[in-house]
C-alpha cells in the first residue's frame, strides 16, 4: 500500500504525464456523457424493449461495445465498431491488392492515404448501419418516438447525427493517442466494456443472493473462475518463446563488434485479438441477413443456433474460425525469410542452424508449433462466455469470463501500464512493479 501511494505521488510529480492523465480522463468523460444523450425526438423512459433487446444474444455484445449507448438511442449509438470493421476490410485489402500493397511500403505518407481511406469507408458503412439501426429502433421502440415526428425527416437527421457521433469518437480516440496516454481507440473501446461491469456485477450479485440455497457460495465460486481466466489472458497476451541468437565477433581498425548472444522473442499468440475479431465478424453475418427486426419464431433451427452465441454449433464454428485466422494472422505478421535474412546481414546465427533459408525453416516451425497452443487458447478464452451461460450466470456479466471483452481488457490495461512505467523509468523513478518490467503488446498487432 505504501509503494502503490509513492508510485502515484511520482507520476503525479512528471508533469507531461499528469497532463497526459488528466487529458485522458477529459476525452472519457466526454464519451461517457455522450452515450447518454438520446437521439433528438425520442423519448428515453419508453425505451424498455430496445433494453431487452440488447440484454441477451450478439445485440448484447454489440451493446457492451458501445458502452449501453446502443440501447440508450444514444448519438454515439452505433459506437467505433464501424471504424474497426472499416480497418480489418482495408488491413485485408492490404494483402490483397497490389495498390493498397503499394500505399503500404510508402512509409509515412502511405500510411496517411490508408488512414484517410479508412475513414471514407467508415462513412460508407455508417450510412448502411444508420437507417438500419432507426428501423430496428421503430420497430422496438416505436411508442418512444414523438407522435408529431416526421419520420422521412427524420431518418434523415438521425443519420447524419448517429454518423458524427462515431466520427466524433473517432476524433476523441486520436485526441487520446496524440495528447493522452495512447492507444485511444482501445482505450475507449475499454472504457465501452467496463461501464457494463458495475451493473452487470451487481445484477448477478443480486441474483445468487436471493436464491434458496448456496447463491452466495456460487457467486463466490464465479469470482474465483473470473480471476483465473484473467490470468490466463495475461499469460496469454504476454507469453514468448526465445531463440537464442549468436552474433559473430566483427574487427573494424581497433574496436570489436557483435559477439554478444542475444535472443528472439516469438509471441505465444502473436496475432493477438485479431482473430477473434475476424471471426465475430463472420458471425454476426447471420444476423445480418435475418434482419434486427425478425422475430425468433420466425428464424429457421439453423438461423437460430447461429444467431444464439450460446448454442454449441455457434460456439464450434466460432472456436474453429479463430484457430483458422491465427494461423492466417500470424502468417502474414510474421515474415520467416526476412528475420533470416535480417540476421544474415547482421552476421547472427541461430546455434547449430545454418544461416539463410535453413533459419528461415526453422524459424517457421517453431511458430508452428507455439501458434498451435496458442490458437486453441485464444478458442477457449473466446467461447468461455457460453461455458459460465451454462452454469447459470447471467449473460451481461458471463461476458466478462472470456471473448473479445476480456482480451482487450487484458491488452489495453498493460499497454497503459507500460506507457506510464516509461515515464517513470525515464525520469528515474521506480516502475510499477518491485520484479521485473510490465510487458504489454508493444511490437505486436494493437487490439484494433
Amino acid at each position: 500500500m505504501r509503494r502503490a501511494i509513492e508510485t502515484l505521488k511520482n507520476i503525479w510529480k512528471i508533469e507531461d504525464l499528469r497532463q497526459r492523465i488528466l487529458i485522458t480522463i477529459l476525452f472519457v468523460a466526454i464519451y461517457r456523457f455522450g452515450s447518454y444523450v438520446v437521439l433528438p425526438g425520442i423519448n428515453p423512459a419508453m425505451l424498455t424493449q430496445l433494453h431487452q433487446q440488447t440484454s441477451e444474444g450478439l445485440l448484447a455484445l454489440l451493446n457492451m461495445f458501445s458502452g449501453g449507448a446502443f440501447s440508450n438511442a444514444s448519438i454515439f449509438a452505433l459506437g467505433i465498431m464501424p471504424y474497426i470493421s472499416a480497418s480489418i476490410v482495408i488491413q485485408l485489402l492490404g494483402i490483397a491488392v497490389p495498390y493498397f500493397q503499394k500505399m503500404q511500403r510508402e512509409g509515412e505518407s502511405g500510411r496517411r492515404k490508408m488512414n484517410q481511406l479508412t475513414r471514407y469507408l467508415t462513412i460508407l458503412i455508417l450510412l448502411v448501419q444508420a437507417p438500419s439501426y432507426l428501423l430496428n429502433l421503430k420497430m422496438q421502440a416505436g411508442l418512444s418516438l414523438n407522435a408529431s415526428l416526421d419520420w422521412t425527416l427524420f431518418m434523415f437527421t438521425s443519420t447524419i447525427i448517429l454518423a458524427a457521433g462515431s466520427m466524433f469518437i473517432l476524433w476523441l480516440g486520436e485526441r487520446i493517442t496524440d495528447k493522452g496516454i495512447g492507444n485511444g481507440i482501445s482505450l475507449i473501446i475499454m472504457i465501452g466494456i467496463i461501464a457494463r461491469l458495475p451493473q452487470s456485477f451487481v445484477q448477478e450479485l443480486t441474483s445468487r443472493v436471493t436464491e434458496k440455497a448456496g447463491g452466495l457460495v456460487m457467486f463466490l465460486i464465479e469470482i474465483v473462475v473470473l480471476l483465473v481466466v484473467i490470468a490466463f489472458a495475461i499469460l496469454l497476451v504476454q507469453g514468448t518463446r526465445k531463440i537464442p541468437v549468436q552474433y559473430a565477433k566483427k574487427i573494424v581498425g581497433n574496436k570489436q563488434y557483435g559477439g554478444a548472444r542475444q535472443y528472439i522473442p516469438l509471441k505465444v499468440n502473436a496475432a493477438n485479438v485479431m482473430p477473434i475479431i475476424f471471426a465475430q465478424a463472420i458471425m454476426f453475418i447471420p444476423i445480418t441477413f435475418v434482419g434486427l427486426t425478425s422475430s425468433a419464431g420466425e428464424m429457421s433451427g439453423f438461423m437460430q443456433a447461429f444467431t444464439d452465441h450460446t448454442s454449441f454449433w455457434y460456439n464450434l464454428v466460432f472456436a474453429v474460425l479463430i484457430i483458422v485466422f491465427t494461423y492466417f494472422y500470424t502468417a502474414i505478421t510474421i515474415n520467416p525469410t526476412q528475420m533470416a535474412e535480417d540476421m544474415k546481414r547482421n552476421n547472427g546465427f541461430i546455434p547449430g542452424i545454418k544461416p539463410g533459408k535453413n533459419t528461415a525453416e526453422y524459424i517457421d516451425v517453431i511458430m508452428s508449433r507455439i501458434t498451435l497452443p496458442g490458437s486453441i487458447f485464444l478458442a477457449l478464452v473466446a467461447i468461455m462466455p457460453a461455458f459460465a451461460g451454462i452454469f447459470g450466470v447471467q449473460a451481461e456479466f458471463a461476458q466478462f469470463f472470456g471473448g473479445t471483452s476480456l482480451l482487450i481488457l487484458v491488452g489495453v490495461v498493460l499497454d497503459t501500464l507500460q506507457q506510464v512505467e516509461s515515464h517513470l523509468l525515464m525520469r528515474h523513478y521506480d516502475g510499477l512493479l518491485k520484479s521485473g518490467r510490465i510487458k504489454g503488446r508493444s511490437g505486436n498487432i494493437a487490439a484494433y
